[in-house]
């Protein structure tokens, strides 16, 4: 695997190096019994710590990236994360 993205408060951040069961478990412990600190990486290219605070009723997402894939599909995307048509005119 070659990351897992995390999408928490509609920002994506990203663990490397995290068996992803491991991290589930841990994500999920931290939203029953919270509060708990998860360290991810904030941005892409250079290694930027950062803490989301996990509680229960806060929405987080773990989405295993396998090697190769570029995690953006086509690399076209709006804001809101919905597809965009392309235009075949």
């Amino acid at each position: 695997m070659k990351r897992i993205d995390i999408v928490y408060g509609g920002e994506r951040y990203s663990v490397g190096g995290r068996d992803f069961e491991a991290l589930r478990l841990e994500v999920e412990t931290g939203l029953a019994d919270g509060p708990r600190w998860l360290r991810v990486n904030d941005g892409e290219g250079e290694l930027r710590e950062a803490f989301l605070l996990l509680g229960p009723g806060m929405p987080v997402a773990i989405v295993p990236v396998p090697e190769g894939d570029d995690a953006l599909g086509d690399g076209r995307w709006e804001d809101d994360g919905a597809p965009i048509e392309e235009d075949t005119r």
